[in-house]
């Protein structure tokens, strides 16, 4: 297929990706610049763009697929974009500014963005690739594990981290049994304290979940689909569907086949653009200042500072911040932010009031707080992270800042 060239008077912007990430980076662009470029779009999905943090509530069925919709397929036409949905673009040709599709179209640019996202990891024990073994990424994910439940009894699901927690309890709410297996000897280790984990995992048994943990996958069993999960010690469990939540890894084949320069994933500088000045990237593809990105507010702010680069209105920086985190459980309230570890120097401000099944951690250093776990009470959570942000000084505060936010508001 012929090359489609840009409009006489428009530079073209074409956007690998079709994710958040992307279009979110085009929405900022279209807010400054709507009439700056022709832009086409390329996505690997069959769908308009649509919010992956709430495949969770998609699966467990408090949410339907309009509900979780971002950018419907009218969007674009409304702001002159070419959607090409279902059609990834397999190969980048940087000499002649080209992309070229699966399906064979080639579309010359002028500025190229890289919103390729992440691939998950699937664990390449033996039976990886049996039928019955999926990720939890996409919508497709969701439908294959609707069916499973009705279909099937046992699921379990490798990983208990966030994603792997939440995937546990919408097949749950399906009707499945559910094991959540851990090579860690704590849940979601990267976002809660032992003392908080504890306390989750105990809610979550409540609710029927089974969990196995400091466990290590040997090997899935079966012939042509998967029927158990075999572990190192020989053990075993029965399995319908495994659902592998151990993680992702930047999507960079592309930008690797292309020549872009790339460590864990794809080398951008303060403005979100590459080695190469005509290409950016943006999300969880991008690697800056050694970082890496999974969070959706880093990724937001991703996109402000590129779409205004792009807009050619170039005065921003993308700066690092803490992150905050939350889980998506019905009747389960947990919230983590900023540093929750501490290191040399940093004092722990401890609630525990296991009645109530309360749990609050503050992390201070010196005079501001750098990181905060909540369990059972989370209303502060925001509070504690704007602290972390704006470094206040806590100072005058510290005797009542456990008790939240009214408590220092009245002491103040």
């Amino acid at each position: 297929m012929n090359a489609r060239a840009s409009s006489a008077n428009k530079p073209s912007l074409v956007v690998i990706g079709n994710g958040m990430a992307g279009m979110r980076t085009v929405e900022e662009l279209l807010k400054l610049a709507p009439e700056l470029y022709d832009i086409t779009v390329f996505g690997a999905e069959p769908h308009g763009n649509y919010n992956r943090i709430l495949l969770s509530p998609l699966l467990a069925g408090d949410k339907n697929m309009d509900d979780i919709m971002l950018n419907p397929r009218e969007w674009y036409v409304q702001n002159g974009i070419t959607l090409h949905a279902g059609d990834p673009v397999v190969s980048i040709d940087r000499h002649r500014r080209l992309v070229r599709s699966r399906a064979g179209v080639e579309i010359r640019y002028d500025r190229l963005l890289l919103a390729t996202g992440s691939k998950p990891f699937i664990i390449p024990v033996p039976g990886h690739q049996l039928p019955g073994v999926i990720a939890f990424r996409d919508i497709q994910d969701v439908e294959t594990m609707l069916t499973a439940a009705r279909n099937h009894r046992h699921a379990v699901v490798i990983g208990g981290g966030l994603l792997g927690l939440e995937a546990a309890n919408g097949l749950l709410r399906q009707g499945m049994d559910v094991t959540v297996v851990h090579v860690m000897d704590s849940l979601m280790e990267r976002q809660l304290d032992k003392s908080a984990a504890l306390l989750l995992k105990k809610a979550l048994e409540q609710k029927g979940l089974r969990f196995l943990l400091n466990a290590q996958t040997a090997e899935i069993v079966g012939d042509t689909q998967v029927t158990a999960v075999r572990f190192k010690d020989g053990s075993q469990i029965p399995a319908d569907l495994i659902v592998m939540t151990a993680g992702v890894r930047p999507n960079i084949d592309l930008a690797q086949q292309a020549g872009l320069h790339c460590e864990r994933a794809i080398v951008v500088d303060d403005t979100l653009q590459t080695y190469d000045p005509r290409i950016y990237a943006v999300g969880e593809c991008v690697q800056h200042r050694m970082a890496t990105f999974g969070l959706v507010a880093p990724i937001w702010d991703q996109a402000r500072v590129c779409g205004a680069h792009l807009a050619g209105a170039g005065h921003r920086r993308y700066v690092q911040q803490a992150t905050a985190t939350k889980l998506k459980v019905t009747g389960v309230d947990l919230y983590s932010a900023g540093d929750f570890i501490g290191g040399e120097g940093s004092e722990d401000l401890v609630l525990r009031d296991p009645r109530r099944g309360i749990y609050k951690r503050l992390v201070i250093n010196g005079p501001h707080i750098v990181g905060a776990v909540l369990y059972g009470d989370v209303k502060d959570g925001p509070w504690y992270f704007e602290l972390i942000q704006t470094k206040a000084d806590i100072s005058g505060l510290r005797s009542q800042l456990l008790f939240g936010k009214a408590l220092c508001a009245e002491a103040a």
